[in-house]
Parts: C-alpha cells; structure tokens; sequence
C-alpha cells in the first residue's frame, strides 16, 4: 500500500493505493481493472476512519483492520485509490463539510453535490474511479447520486456488511454504491449481495406519482413490459390506512409543516425516522460528543445537540411503525413489484443556502426517503439526464431482498433509456 498524504484532496480525504487481493489460480475476478474510493466511515487497516471531523480524526487511533466490505472488493480484483470526503458524522444530505470544504458537483458546480456521501459520488461523477462505497442512513447515497447525475443503490437493510463501518444509526444504516452505469452496479452487486438470485419476470411497477420524470420512465417499461404492468397507487393514502402507529407522528404535526406541498402520511413517516434516528445517533455517539465538545459546522452542530437531548419516548413507536410499514409495502409489492418515485422533491440546492430557506425542501426530500429508510427495503437511483444544467433522476425501490432483481431491472430500463 503507497500512502501519499494525510490532507484533503478535493473529493478524496486521503489518498493512497490498496491493491487488489487475489491468488495465481484465481482466473476469473469480477472486479479486474475497475477502481474504487471508499467514504472516510468505513476502517481500512493503518488510516484514521476520520468520520467527516477533525476532532473525531484527533481522539481516535488508526484502524487495526480493514472492513470486509472493502475486503470483498480487493479480492474480486479491484483497486482502492483513497477515502472520499464526507458530510460530518454523516449528519446532513447537503455534501458540504465546514472543515475540509465542498466536493464540487461535476454536473451543476454551483450546487451541493449531496450527502452525506458527497465525496464518493463526486469521484465517480468526475470519473476518477469506476465506483464507489457509501453509506445510506437517511438518504446519504441515493441524495447524492440524484445531485450527481448517477446511479446510486441502497441496498436491503441488513443485506451487505456493516463491519468495520463507523454506526450512524443501525435501524437504518446501510452499505451503499454508485457507478455511472448499471453494469458495474450490478458487478459490484454480485460481490456484496449475499446469495443474489437472478428472478427473470418482468416488474409490476407501481407509480406514486405522475410527472415528467415518472413519463420517461413509464414509457421505458411500457416498451419493455407492456402497459399492463403499470398501475398508479396513492402511496400518502395506501400507507396512511394500512401504518396506523403513524397516526402519533400525525397528530404532532406544526401548523408551520400543515403545508399543501406536503404528503401527511410520509411526513410523519419521515418524523418517526428522524426521532428513531436521532435517539440512535445519541446512544452511539452522544458521549464522545459531551466529552470532547467537537468543532462542528452550522446545520451539523445544531442537529448533533439536538439528538442529544433526545430519549427513549415514543421510540417503541418507531419500532412499530417500521414493522407496520415493512408488511404494508410487502402485500403492495410481492415479489415481483417495484415502485417508482422520484429520489428527491427538486433539482440539488445552490450552495450554502440557509439553512432555514432548505427546511421545506429537506422535509419533502425525507418524505420520499423515508419509504426505503424506515422499510429497510432497496433503492436504486437512476439518472435521466440533464435539463436547464441540473440533473434530473427518478428512483425505483424492490421488497427487502429483491435487490438483485431490481438491478436488473434498472440495467434493462438503461438500455431502452439509452435508445
């Protein structure tokens, strides 16, 4: 391993080369030729896992080992070139971090390139690796992809290894990837999924919505599938009459949040995410950050106290919604269904915007992320193209465990796409 520096490099927090690791007698490696970066959260043996802050780098002692997740990736003949800024303690879906400045949007330079994997997306955008490891807790790769113009997968809660990744909050805590294109998704898939099954019917796709992303993709599938394999579903409505603990998370609502561009259900969806999450972040975390009162940047620190003066009330809750919410999706879809919703509610806000003028935009962003986040089941971000210089992008999202039928899916709708 050559090691170059211990500095930001743009998108990359610290460079340095892993080559891959693989036997004489292994003729066949699925990863040969490709590179990869890795999100400064996951350990690789001999480097600080800096999590996004100076401070956290400073009180903690280089890694022993190395996270099986990259391991995985070594010994299916890929090479690592380095660790990718991140947002600080994966605390924002924004991408800018205070202290070692913002990975620089290679679609739209004047705005976010999304988090809190920002730097994994950029490296891929820009084309300096072939892929990228993330994480996604809260929308932390499938926010970035959509500002970035590629594709992103959160996988199945629970599918691809969290070893040797610093927790953000394990009900939700995911091992994500980015590509440009889905063949190397789905090559990096058939590393890290457990026991993938190739599952050869086409997808009943259900919409939540109608617009001019959602056309794009309904004639993709019409053309693949046939139209009888669309149908339209009020999700707000469908989640609404079959999650009834969300009705705590209703009733709690500000007058402030009673907007018409709000879809209730899922904003009290994305309210029993955030609480659990918040709670989660606390019992992880919440000591360090009273002992060593870290340097945290404005919107971070704000949201870094405030989980901690979380507690444990309504958090049996949360769990219950969750549960509630996985049954819900899985009679919608069986096995062979997919939804189809936009990743994010807008176009990647410019950069630093207050904080106060996101606050609408980040409550619908979490609405929409919260139906993979809270259900644990996967997601992959497809990019559409570019209108007015902003990337545009839709999102398409399988039962827990149809992770491998999904990216084929998404690879099939690529190809029409590209015609």
């Amino acid at each position: 391993m050559e090691m170059e520096s211990l500095t930001s490099y743009g998108p990359f927090m610290e460079k340095f080369t892993l080559q891959p690791i693989c036997s004489s007698s292994e003729n066949f490696l699925p990863l040969n030729g490709l590179t990869f970066a890795v999100k400064d959260i996951f350990d690789v043996e001999g480097h600080i896992t800096g999590f996004g802050n100076p401070d956290w780098a400073k009180t903690h002692s280089a890694s022993t080992s190395t996270a099986p997740t990259v391991v995985n990736l070594l010994k299916a003949g890929a090479t690592c070139f380095g660790k990718t800024v991140m947002d600080e303690m994966a605390y924002s879906i924004n991408g800018e971090n205070f202290h070692y400045g913002t990975p620089v949007n290679p679609v739209s330079p004047d705005r976010v390139p999304g988090g809190s994997s920002s730097g994994s997306a950029v490296v891929v955008g820009a084309k300096r690796v072939d892929f990228s490891l993330g994480t996604d807790t809260g929308g932390s790769v499938r926010v970035p992809a959509s500002y970035c113009g590629i594709y992103g997968i959160r996988p199945s809660h629970g599918v691809v290894s969290t070893a040797g990744v610093i927790p953000m909050a394990q009900s939700f805590d995911t091992v994500g990837w980015f590509a440009r294109d889905p063949l190397i998704l789905k090559k990096v898939g058939r590393v890290l999924l457990q026991s993938p099954q190739v599952n050869s019917a086409g997808p009943n796709t259900k919409q939540s919505q109608s617009n001019q992303l959602i056309e794009t993709l309904v004639n993709s599938v019409h053309k693949l599938y046939g139209s009888h394999m669309i149908k339209y579903a009020s999700l707000g409505d469908y989640i609404e009459e079959n999650v009834p603990s969300l009705k705590k998370f209703m009733t709690a609502r500000t007058s402030n949040e009673e907007s018409e561009s709000y879809i209730p259900s899922l904003l009290a969806l994305s309210t029993a995410m955030r609480l659990l999450q918040k709670y989660e972040f606390k019992e992880n975390h919440g000591e360090w950050v009273s002992t060593v009162n870290p340097s945290l940047g404005p919107g971070i620190a704000e949201r870094v106290w405030d989980a901690l003066k979380s507690t444990d009330e309504n958090i049996d809750v949360c769990h219950s919604v969750k549960a509630e919410l996985v049954e819900a999706l899985a009679d919608l879809l069986g096995d062979s269904g997919i939804l189809a919703i936009p990743t994010v509610p807008g176009p990647p806000p410019k950069l630093k915007t207050e904080a106060t003028t996101l606050e609408e935009f980040r409550a619908n962003a979490f609405s929409l992320l919260s139906i993979a986040g809270v259900s644990g089941f996967c997601q992959v971000n497809i990019p559409l193209g570019i209108q007015d210089n902003l990337p545009m992008s839709v999102s398409l999202l399988a039962n827990h465990g149809s992770d491998w039928f999904l990216l084929n899916v998404v690879e099939a709708i690529h190809n029409v796409l590209k015609e």
